[in-house]
């Protein structure tokens, strides 16, 4: 699955998880690319250091089982800040004409699809730059420098 792909399954999971009303898959997922530092056509997110700031907010476990392959532990809507700093949530609202609480209950939904899928036949290991890159991040997140 190609990373546009996976913005558009995490756009459907968005506009599931929101509370707040639906909005076009493609401008959630163009959105969702822009909120992780890439453009809206989806190129240039860097999904490693994505993983980073989950590691450097204290979300290592989650972030771990989002790359694992089994169930994806939750992030709560409140800790998303801590990931992506309150400016880009808020303009990420803005780009949607949403409350940022609301686009922060989707994003729940939709960012542990995108870790997830993204992690999975190695789509993430090429966003992180190869074998070298992946090793330096489970590293990190294992705790071993």
């Amino acid at each position: 699955m190609d990373l546009q792909q996976v913005l558009q399954v995490a756009a459907q999971l968005f506009n599931q998880g929101n509370n707040g009303p639906n909005q076009d898959d493609n401008q959630v997922a163009s959105a969702l690319s822009e909120l992780m530092g890439g453009q809206a056509d989806g190129s240039g997110i860097d999904l490693g250091q994505i993983v980073s700031s989950l590691d450097g907010a204290g979300l290592t476990q989650i972030a771990q089982s989002w790359l694992g392959d089994g169930a994806n532990d939750p992030i709560d809507p409140g800790q998303l800040s801590n990931v992506f700093g309150q400016d880009k949530l808020g303009q990420f609202a803005q780009n949607l004409g949403m409350e940022q609480a609301d686009v922060e209950q989707g994003l729940s939904q939709a960012l542990p699809a995108i870790i997830d899928k993204s992690s999975q036949g190695g789509s993430l290991l090429e966003a992180v730059g190869g074998v070298s890159g992946i090793m330096g991040m489970v590293g990190k997140l294992f705790g071993k420098n």
